[in-house]
């Protein structure tokens, strides 16, 4: 039977299915131009909400999921490497699609598009707010209206990050696990390349080489509750129990209001978002599984959890001036989304926050480093 269950591993989400999920701190791009993608910064770290039961809102505790901290105006980007099968994810910031800009929907659906598919989709940086651009995630408290949900719906009621996966139907995997049996024994008896032609090592950045999506901790984790632990998503097996707080926590205290979170939209990036090549009868009518993943303040953060939260992001000129990478990823066999009209009409923060006046200074062309194919040059006819 297949396990039904979502973990953290680490601060990996693993959903049912084999979709992985991690969010990831990045630089925050000026809310004026077209920009490369920014940098993995490091992974924000993320809790189970029913191991804090007394020390979050009753709302978070009927809604569940997990919780991760992030500052006024910081960026993230949600990478999906290590997913292990072929799912449509739907991603939802209040409730809103991120990839339609239609209200939340138990569905799939082709016309907008509701979802990314996995592993083609390797991350996802904001909303599809433009043709091969989107517009980066950025956490705003609500109550403003600077939320895509409160531009989009009018209201800002949920805040926070919805995931919702598909997994292939029982036919659509069969046939797929079976192509991907087949092409392991094909790679298995070609022999190894040699020669002109042969491939360069190396192929995408990883981890190791510092390429985009390399998660670069911005500090040690704590060496009591730390992250790399497995711990199962499901509820505590005694009826109303309260899990013990991890390690080092503060002392219980009554649940009150936290500072609620949402995601508005900062610069534009180049960043397709691919459409499904799919009919819809090749997903499972019914998700894999589900989570809520609510975005707390550093302040509250320590409050519930009594963890110190990450500290703030790195300076963005600084890092530029540093020489250090900057990335544009092209895929030449996928076929980009439209944006519709409720996304591209998305403000950015800036318009509630005030002007940024972070220093800006922009990478160098020889600091962006173009991930998996070359999107090419046009050659020019001339007379012959």
């Amino acid at each position: 039977m297949a396990d039904t269950t979502l973990r953290i591993d680490g601060n990996t989400l693993r959903l049912p299915g084999g979709v992985a999920v991690r969010f990831i701190r990045t630089l925050r791009l000026p809310e004026t131009g077209t920009h490369p993608l920014p940098p993995g910064l490091g992974e924000f770290p993320v809790r189970r909400v029913a191991d804090y039961g007394d020390r979050v809102p009753e709302a978070w505790r009927a809604r569940g999921g997990v919780m991760l901290p992030v500052y006024l105006r910081e960026a993230m980007w949600l990478s999906f490497a290590g997913t292990s099968e072929p799912a449509a994810l739907q991603v939802g910031v209040g409730k809103v699609c991120a990839v339609s800009g239609r209200p939340w929907s138990d569905r799939l659906a082709h016309d907008p598009q509701n979802y990314v598919v996995l592993p083609r989709q390797p991350w996802l940086d904001g909303i599809n707010s433009g043709t091969g651009t989107v517009r980066q995630f950025v956490a705003v408290p609500l109550g403003l209206g600077a939320t895509v949900e409160g531009q989009v719906t009018g209201e800002e009621v949920w805040g926070g990050v919805q995931l919702r996966s598909f997994a292939l139907n029982d036919r659509e995997l069969a046939r797929w696990r079976e192509e991907e049996r087949q092409r392991a024994e094909r790679t298995r008896a070609m022999p190894p390349p040699s020669g002109y032609g042969a491939a360069m090592p190396g192929g995408l950045p990883t981890a190791a080489s510092g390429g985009f999506g390399a998660a670069m901790p911005m500090a040690a984790p704590p060496a009591s509750g730390g992250f790399g632990a497995a711990m199962p998503m499901a509820a505590p097996s005694a009826p109303g129990a309260v899990p013990a707080p991890a390690a080092g926590a503060a002392p219980a205290s009554p649940p009150r209001a936290a500072a609620a979170m949402g995601l508005g939209v900062g610069g534009s990036m180049r960043q397709e978002v691919y459409q499904d090549d799919r009919p819809l009868t090749d997903w499972s009518e019914q998700p894999a599984g589900r989570v809520f993943v609510h975005l707390v303040t550093p302040p509250e953060w320590h409050r519930i959890t009594g963890e110190a939260a990450p500290p703030s992001p790195v300076d963005r000129a600084a890092y530029t001036r540093a020489g250090l990478p900057w990335f544009d990823y092209y895929d030449e066999d996928a076929q980009d989304l439209a944006p519709t009209d409720p996304l591209r009409s998305v403000k950015p923060v800036g318009d509630w926050l005030g002007d940024d006046h972070e220093p800006w200074q922009p990478p160098t062309p020889g600091q962006t480093q173009q991930l998996k194919d070359a999107p090419g040059k046009p050659v020019e006819d001339g007379d012959w």
